[in-house]
């Protein structure tokens, strides 16, 4: 590798091993003080001070609580995507609940989650902070699950044979195959997914249910406190906070894990530029994560070994009756939930008047229009973009960070600000929403062709190189075809995320002053403010239905297209 750095042994260890000991030994202090913080008192957290000494603290809460949900969200992504392509049935029902899941916006989990967490811990700040984590963690998951599905579904049917000749078992294919091939999508969705958390810090940092206020110390809550009082100087602080806290992010984890992911790149020729992480290096040389990494493929090749001579054991297994009485139990326990919540859902609905049910109706389609006009807009710049960082090295390695500082960065937190200038120049959130909403929309279908605009081999383009292929014939037979998949997934998993961002950016709060204009996000908001539970699942019900439609007639049909004749075969 180019510009490897050395760095000298120190009594038997290097100088990496060392950085590593200490950032082993910093992570586990922060569980230790995280642990210390939750026990606490709900009430001990019910004043945000807006002091600058206070911002180290809440940075600390807020990194940990997108950190856990980012987790959380990668083992969920994983074992969803890996169960949905199980089987035609596991595939059509996981895949139909998780198009209804991504369209679902975070204020809608807000109340059941908040009142589940709180019932299970009393007064105590961790029932809080759980429901915090889980809010942040549904902001972040949806585009996670969709890209690794899409990744294990566009693996090329060559490299599957390879795996059946060799008699792979279904874990070592899962680590040897399913893995690597899904890495570049899930590290640049990864980063998405982290922007995504920190676009509704604010939201899930403090939250409002009838008349009781919820507020955690974090620089999202630092931030909505300085809106509501209408300070923009203590705004631009806690944004200039947050910017430095994500361009150290991006140097020490999204960095390195890009260049890292390249390894798994569809290749057979390598590339002349390569993307350096000086972090990395550092990682590379660390002696104790050499032998961390040799144990684990030790481990690996025992547990395929194990696998692959049980594999008679294991088909005998399966034909015995306890899985068919387990799946049945199981199906019976879902189908009481289900039968439990359809009651729940008929009782809340027969509460909706027919003036209602227009508002609904009349709200859906004003959101709808707005959805459309900010993923249409997000496209036509995104692709272009996108396929230049991803297919010039030297140019990521610049603009990476400024995008991930871009996408990161919470719209929310810029609305106050837009919102001052709108009502200064006499607009309004009718249209000026459709701007809020692309803020929060665009970086998931930018990220995706990023990824997928990596991933083109670089043997296609020296023959693309070699026999002049270049312009509009270039994007017909070489880029279109190579994104397809990835920039399928982004336009779902924004279709997903503009309908979640509808609820911030059709309802807004600045000065103490609320600004809104109709449609089903500013009715979910308002719902959720004042605990009408009835109008809050009624309109969640409908941008449900909403989303799902467009996914099935739409984007499901591009993704069959891009299974069947966009992949590297």
């Amino acid at each position: 590798m180019k510009n490897q750095v050395a760095f000298p042994p120190i009594k038997g260890i290097t100088l990496s091993d060392f950085i590593v000991l200490v950032i082993l030994f910093a992570i586990i202090g922060l569980v230790f003080f995280l642990g210390k913080e939750w026990k606490g008192d709900l009430r001990s957290v019910a004043y945000i001070s807006l002091e600058y000494r206070y911002l180290p603290y809440y940075v600390i809460q807020s990194v940990s609580r997108i950190g856990i949900a980012y987790i959380l969200s990668l083992i969920f992504s994983i074992g969803y995507g890996y169960l949905a392509k199980k089987n035609k049935i596991t595939e059509t029902i996981l895949i139909s609940l998780l198009d209804i899941l991504q369209s679902i916006p975070v204020l809608s989990f807000l109340p059941g989650v908040l009142l589940a967490m709180i019932s299970l811990f009393p007064n105590k700040r961790i029932g809080v902070e759980l429901a915090s984590i889980i809010l942040i963690f549904t902001g972040q998951v949806w585009n996670m699950a969709f890209s690794y599905y899409n990744s294990i579904s566009t693996i090329p049917r060559d490299i599957l044979e390879v795996a059946k000749i060799h008699r792979f078992s279904k874990f070592y294919r899962f680590i040897k195959i399913d893995l690597p091939f899904s890495a570049i999508g899930l590290v640049w969705n990864s980063m998405m997914s982290v922007a995504g958390g920190w676009f509704f810090l604010m939201a899930c940092e403090m939250f409002v249910i009838k008349d009781r206020d919820f507020r955690l110390p974090g620089i999202g809550s630092f931030i909505q406190m300085a809106a509501n009082e209408g300070d923009l100087q203590k705004v631009f602080i806690g944004l200039l906070v947050m910017v430095i806290i994500i361009v150290l992010l991006d140097i020490m984890i999204w960095r390195p894990l890009v260049v890292w992911s390249q390894k798994f790149k569809f290749d057979t020729v390598q590339s002349e530029e390569e993307k350096e992480s000086f972090v990395l290096n550092i990682l590379r040389e660390s002696r104790l994560l050499e032998r961390i990494w040799d144990a684990i493929e030790s481990k690996i090749d025992k547990i395929n070994y194990y696998f692959v001579n049980r594999k008679s054991e294991h088909n005998y297994l399966k034909k015995t009756p306890i899985k068919i009485v387990l799946i049945g139990l199981l199906l019976i326990g879902l189908l009481l939930l289900v039968l439990k919540g359809g009651i729940r859902a008929f009782e809340m609905l027969s509460k909706i008047t027919f003036q209602d049910f227009v508002l609904l109706i009349k709200a859906g389609g004003l959101s709808l229009l707005r959805t459309l006009g900010a993923i249409a807009i997000a496209t036509i710049w995104t692709v272009p973009f996108g396929v230049m960082i991803g297919m010039k090295p030297k140019v990521a390695n610049i603009l990476q960070p400024v995008i991930q500082i871009a996408a990161s960065i919470p719209a929310t937190a810029l609305f106050p600000i837009i919102i001052y200038f709108l009502l200064k120049i006499g607009g309004g959130l009718g249209v000026g929403s459709v701007f809020l909403m692309l803020l929060g929309t665009q970086w998931y279908i930018l990220f995706n062709v990023i990824a997928g605009a990596s991933s083109i081999p670089q043997d296609l383009k020296d023959i693309a190189d070699l026999y002049r292929i270049r312009g509009f014939k270039k994007w017909k037979v070489l880029i279109l075809p190579g994104i397809f998949p990835y920039l399928v997934t982004g336009l779902i998993t924004a279709t997903g995320g503009a309908w979640n961002a509808t609820i911030v950016s059709e309802y807004v709060v600045f000065g103490g002053e609320v600004q809104k204009t109709l449609g089903l996000g500013s009715l979910i908001s308002e719902s959720s403010a004042s605990g009408n539970f009835s109008m809050l699942f009624a309109s969640t019900l409908l941008m449900s239905l909403i989303v799902v439609t467009l996914n099935r007639f739409l984007w499901k049909r591009m993704f069959l297209l891009a299974e069947e004749k966009f992949r590297l075969d």
